[in-house]
């Protein structure tokens, strides 16, 4: 039996993909499933990291490569001077998430917070330079009538 692919999987460049699955393991929970070195034995060609049930590739940058894969978008986000990305996670506490992320050595870039819309949301910068939000439904807004 074939198990059903994901049909949307965030896809992270970084430098030192090893220390980011690392972090990823303390600061999200992340499970790694699958790693690919590169022949010089320090970067990562490919690797995936299961996170509430969701996929994520994690690779390393290759610059050497860059301009046989479409150029410089394959860089990471310290390179690229930051990032138009935010990965959403719903979780069950958004401040336990946050503070486990700021532990593991994120940086709070929008504390936990009573969101307009009805959820507890804040988000973190993470070490390599991706951007992360968290949320979880307020109880009063569950119980809000929805269109």
């Amino acid at each position: 039996m074939t198990e059903k692919l994901q049909t949307v999987t965030p896809h992270l460049v970084v430098d030192n993909a090893n220390a980011a699955l690392e972090f990823y393991k303390k600061g999200l929970g992340a499970t790694e499933t699958f790693r690919m070195p590169y022949e010089d034995g320090n970067r990562l060609m490919h690797s995936e990291i299961n996170v509430l049930g969701a996929r994520i590739f994690v690779v390393d940058a290759f610059p050497e490569f860059a301009a046989q894969h479409g150029g410089n978008h394959y860089q990471p986000p310290k390179q690229l001077k930051g990032t138009s990305v935010t990965i959403h996670i719903e979780v069950p506490d958004c401040d336990s998430a946050i503070k486990r992320m700021v532990d593991a050595g994120a940086t709070i870039t929008m504390p936990p917070m009573d969101a307009f819309w009805g959820a507890r949301y804040g988000q973190v910068l993470d070490p390599f330079g991706h951007a992360w939000s968290f949320a979880h439904p307020k109880p009063e807004a569950m119980k809000m009538p929805q269109p």
